[in-house]
């Protein structure tokens, strides 16, 4: 992808990793089987690619995952003036409940962060039946940061 600006491809990963790792809140942008679209902000904990967050099964966007497992989502600082200086990171992702062979490991990330934030421990027993928590995941497949000093916003390479 050609550069339009003098920022150069470091500047855009450190910007979407602190983005990304200062952040709490992810909008998920879902949709159901017929496409209608429905955002939800959910808490998440992240490793790599894998944002991690918990919902109950029930929820609208818990349902759409199931029916459609490619999502939009936007993590962006807070709190900001409102004055068009916000960073933000979106993404395109696949997202789904995490399967069983996965789901201690993503839980300890999950678990990590909780606790890490004075919220408590996430034991497995809160995310199987007969809870109505489920643990979920998006493995992100395409990065973009938003960098308003530079009125730009690009799809960045980055290891997260």
């Amino acid at each position: 992808m050609a550069r339009t600006d003098d920022a150069g491809p470091q500047d855009d990963a450190a910007l979407a990793r602190r983005v990304l790792d200062d952040g709490r809140y992810l909008v998920l942008a879902s949709a159901d089987v017929d496409g209608r679209p429905w955002p939800t902000p959910v808490w998440y904990a992240r490793e790599g690619r894998e944002l991690v967050w918990v919902s109950r099964a029930t929820t609208r966007h818990s349902a759409n995952l199931g029916s459609r497992p490619t999502v939009g989502l936007v993590v962006f600082e807070t709190p900001v003036p409102v004055d068009g200086r916000t960073r933000a990171v979106y993404a395109e992702a696949t997202a789904g409940e995490v399967p069983a062979a996965e789901r201690a490991r993503c839980l300890a990330v999950f678990d990590r962060r909780s606790r890490a934030e004075g919220l408590g421990s996430w034991p497995v027993e809160r995310v199987v039946a007969p809870s109505e928590m489920r643990l979920y995941r998006a493995v992100v497949s395409r990065l973009f940061v938003l960098e308003p000093e530079r009125d730009v916003r690009r799809e960045v390479e980055v290891e997260l």
